[in-house]
């Protein structure tokens, strides 16, 4: 199946006999086939034609749009996989309910886990070792939480240390204090914020796919207008793919600080259309690569189907009102 990421403003999304068509200003047009695109990112300015939309939705591709250095907008999408039944049991469950609770325990242990393996590939032990412990003991006190408060807040203590950790174990010209968002304030936060929007989204769609509602989770509080669930689930992925990812970009030397600049009217610091390349052929790379990381699987699997599969443990997980039956992914 396609992904089609759209970034040359000015650009055209048609359709044509069973193609899918880009075309770009200049004139140069791509072609997919329609049997194989499931999902399109829309980046700035981008014209859709009414017959493409109408594709989309009637073949059930979902559309994002972004602005062009990567806010989300809002989305197309078709409600032919609502499940009302199983809605109804995910609102019961979601809010301060054990179920909650046990789940978030599960969803927060795993993450910080792969916050730790992550930083062991690349950090200095030694060096950060008061660091390591403090993480490690945030990850030990999950399990006795006794409400998602206390749970996020081992979880907050365990972000600090490792994003202090990472933001001084990278090149120098990457290097960055803390963790900062709308906007980010220096490069590889940028990476970062970008990184997490697109698997926001993904996780987003993998929702709608099993007839979940993005909008009750059960880690996080409710926000109107923000996805919870996707934010819920997005958690164990963070550092096994992003964090991953933009720490593979920039130790291997793939990316220039030259290819970022800073919005004079935010104080943003973003990617330009270079880098933002660099960064959306090396995310897909990533998420079609294969793996044997989720537990309850024998065989290899991509980790865009992995996202897809967690779905749907957690679908079964709360058909059956047991959290057992959701196993985070953890790295190894």
């Amino acid at each position: 199946m396609s992904y089609l990421y759209v970034n040359n403003q000015g650009s055209t999304v048609a359709v044509d006999g069973g193609y899918f068509t880009v075309t770009q200003p200049d004139g140069l047009v791509r072609k997919i086939p329609s049997a194989t695109l499931e999902y399109i990112a829309a980046f700035g300015n981008i014209n859709f034609t009414t017959k493409a939309i109408q594709e989309c939705i009637k073949n059930g591709v979902v559309v994002n749009f972004f602005s062009k250095n990567g806010t989300f907008f809002g989305k197309i999408e078709s409600a032919n996989n609502v499940k009302i039944g199983r809605q109804r049991q995910q609102f019961k469950l979601s809010g301060k309910t054990e179920f909650a609770l046990e789940l978030s325990k599960r969803i927060i242990s795993a993450k910080i886990h792969n916050q730790l393996v992550v930083l062991g590939r690349y950090a200095d032990n030694e060096k950060f070792a008061d660091n390591f412990k403090q993480i490690k003991l945030a990850e030990k006190a999950v399990i006795n939480c006794g409400d998602v408060n206390e749970l996020l807040g081992h979880e907050g203590n365990a972000a600090k240390n490792y994003f202090y950790v990472l933001g001084n174990t990278v090149e120098d010209e990457f290097k960055f204090s803390r963790r900062t968002r709308q906007p980010p304030k220096d490069a590889f936060n940028s990476m970062l914020s970008l990184g997490y929007t697109l698997i926001m989204h993904e996780t987003y769609g993998a929702i709608l796919g099993k007839g979940l509602s993005p909008y009750a989770g059960f880690l996080h509080q409710d926000h109107e207008k923000h996805p919870t669930l996707a934010s819920d689930l997005m958690e164990e992925w963070r550092a096994v793919l992003i964090d991953s990812l933009v720490l593979s970009l920039v130790q291997g030397h793939e990316i220039s600080i030259k290819n970022f600049y800073t919005d004079d009217e935010t104080g943003a610091v973003l990617l330009d259309k270079t880098a933002f390349s660099i960064f959306i052929k090396k995310y897909e790379r990533k998420m079609n690569t294969e793996t044997k990381y989720l537990g309850y699987v024998d065989y290899k699997t991509s980790f865009r189907r992995a996202i897809y599969l967690q779905v749907n443990s957690l679908a079964q997980a709360i058909e059956s009102e047991d959290t057992s039956l959701y196993c985070p992914i953890r790295l190894r």
